[in-house]
């Protein structure tokens, strides 16, 4: 059976270093970024060990499992402490693909122009991740 941890989604997000700050786990949530079982849940629930969330970051979906909740945000070293990672590599080197796709830029052409950024925005967001 698992057990409560006492800590929401939100807050255990942002403590975990997912998401940079707390709003930002909390609007993931209500945007349906992150799900359990495939239902999108709300920032109020409560943490479970070993329960497996999957996580939207832009063109990523991460997926990990809740080992323990820690008593505040800890550093980036310690985060392997608290969750498991099983998002497939795949999805990382998708990722590094897609980027270095889109943003490479010839050496000495300056840097993009908002017009320029803004369609590599577009292109990352809408671009098929399979090929």
């Amino acid at each position: 059976m698992t057990e409560n941890l006492n800590v929401r989604i939100d807050k255990w997000l942002w403590m975990v270093r997912i998401f940079k700050t707390r709003s930002i786990a909390t609007d993931a949530c209500h945007a349906g970024k992150v799900k359990v079982n495939g239902q999108t849940i709300k920032p109020s629930k409560l943490v479970k060990r070993d329960e497996c969330y999957q996580i939207r970051i832009g063109i990523l979906q991460k997926t990990v499992k809740v080992i323990d909740s820690p008593k505040q945000r800890v550093g980036a070293p310690l985060v392997n402490q608290y969750f498991e990672d099983l998002t497939p590599s795949e999805e990382y080197e998708n990722l590094k693909t897609l980027r270095t796709k889109f943003e490479h830029r010839d050496h000495g052409s300056g840097r993009p122009t908002k017009r320029d950024r803004r369609q590599i925005e577009f292109l990352k967001d809408f671009y098929p991740s399979e090929e």
